[in-house]
């Protein structure tokens, strides 16, 4: 699996936003791009996603800006980069067993690998919460990312 420039955009832009829950106010898109070193103009746009997909709320005006919309806690990994990049798989090969996906010889086995493949991929990323993310950014975690299994 390759995370896209927007997966990995959009959890440094939450991460950002954990690292610095505890402030009142809403924070600026432009102070999310200072602290992050990300474009503002796509910034925007991974933000409105993230915003779709409810993971931030947004306040308009002066002193507007973005906060998280759950506790980091409770967004994980997966959900950020499924909220900009569509649901993780490992392919887009179909369903085993549907639409004639198994009409041609070995097809199906490998499309319930492929499948499988996809499932241990959102698992993993789920296993992640940017509350996790922050311990490690703040240093006070030294366990190892958790295994593959």
């Amino acid at each position: 699996m390759k995370v896209s420039t927007r997966g990995d955009y959009a959890s440094r832009a939450l991460l950002s936003l954990a690292l610095h829950v505890n402030i009142a106010a809403p924070t600026s898109v432009r102070d999310i791009a200072d602290r992050t070193g990300l474009p503002q103009p796509y910034l925007e746009q991974i933000l409105l996603a993230l915003k779709g997909a409810g993971l931030v709320r947004s306040k308009r005006g002066v002193g507007g800006g973005y906060v998280l919309a759950r506790s980091p806690s409770e967004i994980t990994l997966g959900q950020i980069v499924s909220a900009v990049d569509g649901p993780i798989v490992a392919g887009d090969f179909g369903e085993p067993h549907q639409d004639g996906a198994c009409d041609h010889e070995g097809q199906c086995v490998l499309l319930a690998v492929w499948a499988d493949v996809g499932h241990h991929m959102r698992s993993h990323l789920d296993s992640f919460t940017l509350a996790d993310m922050v311990e490690r950014a703040r240093g006070t975690v030294s366990a190892p990312l958790a295994p593959l299994s």
